[in-house]
Parts: C-alpha cells; structure tokens; sequence
C-alpha cells in the first residue's frame, strides 16, 4: 500500500504544499483511497470523523482543477455550517500553492443576497449544506452544468438531520458524467439506497477505528423480576450508557419494566402493539434521536425498527429463539463502538441457555452485577431534548429550513442540533438539553418559510 504522497499522481505544486503542512505519510484511509480517487473512481468511504478523510476529497478536487474556467468543478456538500466551514479552512490549506483557486461556502445562517453576488463572479469549488444549496439550484444563482466532482461528507449525519429530499433534489441538478465520493462513519441501508442511486460502480473503502466492532456479552442469574429489575439498575448507574434497549418477552414484561424505569428516575418510553401510530412515531423519534435513555420493546412491536448502534441491550429474559438473540444484541457495538450485552436469566430458562450456549459454541459463564455501592449515584438525564414543530412537509418546511432558523442570529450552533425529521404536518428536531429553552424561544420567534409555527418543547 501507497504510504507516501510523493507516490501519488499528484501535481508538484500539491506535493510541495503537503510538504510544507508536514504530511509526511498518509493516514490508513488516504492510503487506501486517495489512488481510486485520483484515478477518477467513484469511492465509498467509511471511515470515522478524524481519519484524514477531508484531504482524501480535498486533494481529489484541487488535482482536477481546470484554473482557466471560472465555473464551479466541485461540489461539497455538509451537514452543518461548521462542518462546511472546517472543511473549506482545510481545502485552501491544502489549496495555497495554487494561485488564484476560489472557494465558497453556502450555508445557511447568512443572508443569500450575499452568496448570490459572490457566485455571480464564479467559483471553482462548492461548499455548502442542502438546504442552502437547494435554494440557490432552485433560484438559478448555482449552476452545476460544468460539475466533474460531487463530495458528500457525513452522509449518515445528512440523513439524520433530515436532509434525504434536498439531497434527492440537488442530485437532479448534478451532471450525469461526474465522479462522485461518499463518506459515512455508518453505512446504514438507506445510505446504500444513496449510492446505488447516484454512483457508478462504487469501490468500497471500510476503515476501521482503533476500537472495532464488537459486543461484550455478560449473562446474570437471578430468582425472580425483583432481581431483574434492581440488575437493570445497577447496570445503568455503573454503565451510564446514553441509549439502551430492553428486550422483554410480553407486553406484561414490558409494561413492569417501564414503570420500574419511571421510578428508578430515568427517560424511559415503552413500545408495544397498543400503541397509536403517531405515539410510536414519536417514542422512536424521541429514542433515535438522543432524547430518551430508555426504550423498552418486545420483539414484535421492534421489529423492523431502523435503530442500531446502541451503547447497550439488555435481555429481561432470554429469547426463545437463539436467532432472535442474535438479532437483538446485534444493535450494539456498530459504527467502530465496543457494545455491551446484557442478559438476565433464572434456572427455569436452563434450556435456553444451553441451548444458546451451543449455538455460539461457547460456554456462557454467570457474571457479577455491579456494586450496590453504584446506587448512592444520581440517575441522569439524555444529552438531547425535542422539540415538535406544527408544519411539515405539506407546508413546504425543509430541514434546511428548521436549521437555518435555529442557528440564524442570537441562536444555537449548528453541532448543538441533532435529528430532523419531517411528517406531512409536523415534524421534530432534537436540540443539545443545555440549550433547549433557547431554541425553543428562536423558533417561536421566528418565521419559516415566512410564516409562524406553534412549536412545543417535549417534557421529559
């Protein structure tokens, strides 16, 4: 494998800025990328947030580069502002041996008037997040007929945000013959949906994190539901995880459980089969999202959910099939994060043990719960809390929207949004708990898409 940019189809003058910067060799995921990218592939890559992933696409653009064309060549598209803007500092870093190359951002939270006289006067390279970007392709000020590149950085997040209909409206705008690179910490199906849409015969490039994947599993013995209940929690005093999924058998189990949460202290919501589709819409908002420590669910009302890369799964009883077991624990430890597993067992369930215990072909040993010196320990709250807006798709409002309000003039920062999600008259946005009250008071305030929405901050 390539380890040196020197080695690299690189023009002199990138060489010599690399030198310059102290790149003396590449990181794993330019090693394995930049010589795909170079060769005009189109490249998946999945890797975490400080990888060396921006000077993947960022060398990819500056190689490329037709000087003598004031038309934009490269488009980058971002998440948030100050993913936008980080990534623009470093693109003209690596970009100062090269005279005379223009680069813009088009982010929200700056009037468009502004933007819109700046690319009257041309660009090289396009650096924006898609709600911005979509207004000035909708509006005509952006043209991408001459786009040869078009990066996304942290699709995953994208998505999360709320962003899949910008992103399928702009990619109407992007030229057909165009290489296209696409970077992920997570590789979720509906990412995969995005590739295989707007990408050609993608190399996959997967980059592992120091941690890689995998799940802890520990195993309890207990006598009876107390034990489990007090088990559960102590393992959230001692783990303190953010998220965690408790599997029970019945809705019975599941209904005992969630009160118990309740009264130990902790954000818990409960799903199961009573549930009307709107308060099941919004129990697994508020989960995704980071909003709730708790879900509790059977194995029905969970299935087919799209949530993974849980800190920890517990298993109020063992599951009565060993492939469900699988399936369950299998939400943890994604995304390069170590997970955990918990399962709770009495001796009545011996068959099941041994029968999982031959499955995996392992011996299951009983584990030690945590001390009950944990339970001097205050319970905690989620990082995130939501707020629901009473517009949505229907009243033409767009994640773009909603986060250009939030982090317009005297309002929160962009890394202190988490999920968007619209529904047709409605939609939700988690916002950092520290500055909840402070976009909800932004909100109120202000206008979308010209008009005043009711917005309500969802109590814990």
């Amino acid at each position: 494998m390539t380890q040196s940019f020197s080695q690299l189809p690189l023009n002199a003058s990138l060489i010599d800025t690399l030198d310059s910067l102290n790149y003396v060799s590449m990181t794993e995921v330019q090693a394995q990328a930049l010589p795909d990218v170079l060769n005009n592939k189109d490249v998946i890559v999945q890797a975490k947030t400080g990888s060396g992933k921006t000077a993947v696409f960022g060398l990819g653009i500056l190689n490329r580069l037709n000087l003598s064309s004031m038309n934009v060549q490269s488009l980058v598209l971002c998440p948030t502002r100050e993913l936008a803007d980080q990534v623009a500092a470093e693109i003209r870093r690596l970009a100062r041996g090269i005279p005379n190359v223009k680069i813009i951002t088009l982010c929200g939270g700056v009037p468009a008037r502004t933007q819109v006289t700046s690319l009257e006067h041309g660009a090289h390279v396009v650096i924006g997040t898609p709600g911005r970007i979509q207004d000035h392709l909708d509006r005509g000020s952006l043209i991408l007929d001459d786009l040869t590149l078009f990066v996304l950085d942290e699709a995953d997040r994208m998505l999360d945000m709320g962003f899949q209909q910008a992103l399928d409206d702009i990619i109407e705008f992007v030229p057909n013959n165009r290489q296209t690179l696409l970077f992920s910490a997570t590789y979720p199906t509906k990412i995969a949906s995005i590739a295989d849409r707007v990408m050609n015969q993608p190399i996959m490039i997967k980059v592992k994190g120091n941690n890689d994947s995998d799940i802890a599993q520990s195993y309890y013995r207990v006598k009876s539901n107390a034990d489990r209940l007090a088990g559960i929690q102590l393992l959230m005093l001692e783990h303190r995880p953010e998220r965690v999924l408790i599997f029970c058998n019945t809705k019975a189990d599941v209904k005992e459980v969630n009160q118990a949460m309740v009264e130990f202290g902790f954000n818990v919501l409960a799903l199961h089969g009573d549930l009307e589709q709107k308060d099941r819409d919004q129990t697994l908002i508020r989960f995704t999202n980071k909003s709730t420590t708790v879900l509790v669910a059977t194995d029905v009302a969970a299935r087919g959910l799209d949530i993974d890369d849980l800190d920890m799964v517990i298993n109020y009883h063992i599951a009565s099939d060993t492939e469900v077991h699988l399936h369950r624990i299998g939400r943890t430890g994604r995304a390069g994060k170590q997970g955990t597993a918990h399962s709770f067992f009495a001796e009545k369930e011996s068959y099941k043990m041994k029968r999982l215990a031959d499955f995996l072909d392992a011996e299951i040993v009983s584990s030690q719960l945590p001390s009950h010196k944990v339970l001097s320990q205050n319970t905690y709250k989620p990082p995130m809390m939501t707020l629901r807006v009473s517009g949505g798709k229907k009243q033409k409002l767009r994640a773009g929207d909603i986060l250009g309000a939030l982090t317009g003039e005297h309002g929160i920062e962009g890394r202190q949004v988490g999920k968007i999600t619209l529904f047709d008259h409605c939609a939700y946005v988690a916002v950092n708990r520290e500055v909840a009250q402070t976009a909800l008071n932004k909100l109120r305030n202000d206008k979308m898409k010209g008009k005043t929405f009711k917005i309500w901050l969802l109590k814990d």
